[in-house]
């Protein structure tokens, strides 16, 4: 979405309208954005801001708080690991450094082939199967160090891409 097309900004309006009389519709908005784009660019902030008469300052900081909406696109896979308090001591942290080194990224960041981006998240409520992981929304239990190759590997390997 790196410049905003006609037809985009239609379906930005959309949504807006959606919940134009809502008492608070930001959180909705955003989420139906992210949902639709994958990220909430400024571009998208500055059309939300016009539609809906929030200060690009305030739709910024929401973005920026909640670490369910990003400013930049997420790769294909999205793998998230726990870091909340279970979970780091049972190895989450571990199990993070092994993604990252593995996927050669930081937390926070995409794969250059846009294939995965890696998240520290910091609880997802799954303590009793810490540590634990999500790709695309599926929970992956007691997750361990030496398992991280072969995740990485069966992804890329439904990609066709070598491991």
């Amino acid at each position: 979405m790196a410049k905003i097309n006609e037809a985009a900004k239609q379906q930005i309006l959309e949504i807006c309208n959606r919940y134009k009389d809502e008492p608070t519709p930001l959180i909705m908005i955003l989420s139906d954005i992210q949902n639709e784009y994958g990220y909430i660019p400024l571009e998208v902030q500055e059309i939300v801001s016009k539609e809906t008469g929030i200060s690009v300052a305030e739709i910024y900081g929401v973005v920026t708080f909640y670490s369910f909406f990003s400013l930049t696109p997420k790769g294909k896979y999205v793998i998230g690991c726990c870091l909340g308090t279970a979970c780091y001591v049972k190895g989450g942290q571990q199990v993070i450094d092994k993604f990252s080194e593995i996927l050669g990224i930081a937390p926070g960041e995409t794969t250059s082939d846009g294939l995965f981006t890696l998240d520290a998240l910091r609880c997802i409520g799954a303590c009793g199967i810490a540590p634990a992981i999500t790709i695309n929304g599926t929970v992956y239990p007691k997750m361990s160090v030496g398992q991280v190759p072969q995740v990485v590997a069966e992804y890329k390997a439904k990609e066709g891409v070598p491991a």
